[in-house]
């Protein structure tokens, strides 16, 4: 599908359901509160569905876009969204009737019936501020969230993904008056006591192995009851193991229950894809950036990714 095509799609359609991954990010978000601001704007119906895991740093965001329970949608589509594995819970009863899926990874499934995917784009974001260019005018309404979208999708520009195109994109939003400012201060130069105590604990139990290139963190629930940390705590938490100099490569496990862990890979994609070591553990994503979530303890999650990286590396 090229971005005409989904556009002329989107034209065509009415009583749009917007569906967001798990644990949701930026990106996820500032997706789908674009387009649906889009879409509102075309006089179309749409609307979010609700997503529990969203946390207060993301939920103002989708104030007046989340779906009545009521709601009958005619037309599904989802945003950010690789694989049917990233649905949360509440949205299984749409997962034979997702009509169209727009996203960034490389790893993503085709799960829908039509596909838009762009795996050369930083953020998901960037797509949908290409589709609305086609579709409607752009206003400050949409662009706030999909500037919300890009800057987080690329830590502000600093990440490896960062292309020209991301910070073309940046900057055209930016013109339409929308409050930039406030919103890196609050989403990348601000940090809760707990999140700072978090980190520490994580300096503390990180391990590093590979002539200290490759740096393994855990955030085990003891962790994070220890400081009071709730999951707005652990935003991005993924990155900061990174910042450690002399590390290439580095994986952050949190644990999100008892026997189940989400693992987090951030590496050097001239010496390690992390979407191809993921993919081993039933994940994926970006060769820079992937995840995956695997059954067991911290220490099985760690000999996970060990071995996954190891074999990635001895295989190609």
């Amino acid at each position: 599908m090229t971005r005409e095509d989904t556009a002329a799609l989107l034209r065509k359609h009415d009583r749009f359901l917007i569906i967001t991954h798990r644990r949701p990010d930026g990106d996820t978000v500032g997706c789908a509160v674009g387009l649906c601001a889009a879409l509102r704007q075309m006089g179309k119906t749409a609307w979010i569905l609700e997503n529990p895991d969203a946390t207060s740093l993301f939920t103002p965001y989708m104030e007046g876009y989340v779906a009545p329970e009521e709601y009958q949608a005619d037309y599904v589509v989802t945003v950010d969204i690789a694989g049917l594995g990233l649905l949360h819970q509440n949205a299984d009863g749409f997962r034979d009737r997702i009509d169209l899926a727009i996203d960034h990874h490389p790893s993503n499934e085709g799960f829908a019936k039509y596909n838009l995917v762009e795996a050369d784009k930083a953020a998901c974001g960037e797509i949908i501020f290409g589709l609305v260019r086609i579709m409607t005018e752009l206003t400050a309404e949409i662009a706030l969230p999909l500037y919300l979208a890009v800057s987080t999708d690329t830590g502000c520009f600093v990440y490896g993904n960062t292309t020209p195109n991301s910070h073309r994109v940046a900057a055209e939003l930016m013109e339409y008056d929308i409050p930039y400012r406030e919103l890196n201060k609050r989403h990348f130069r601000t940090k809760s006591f707990k999140r700072l105590q978090l980190e520490s604990l994580i300096m503390q139990n990180l391990e590093l192995f590979q002539d200290n290139t490759l740096a393994i963190a855990p955030v085990s629930l003891e962790m994070m009851s220890s400081v009071q940390a709730t999951e707005e705590d652990t935003e991005d938490i993924a990155a900061f193991v990174g910042l450690l100099h002399g590390v290439m490569h580095s994986a952050t496990i949190r644990e999100l229950r008892e026997g189940e862990c989400k693992i987090s890979l951030r590496t050097n994609p001239k010496y390690l894809n992390a979407s191809k070591v993921c993919a081993l553990l039933g994940g994926g994503g970006h060769a820079a950036a992937a995840g995956c979530t695997v059954s067991g303890s911290v220490d099985e999650a760690k000999a996970a990714i060990l071995s996954a990286v190891e074999r990635v590396q001895r295989d190609g």
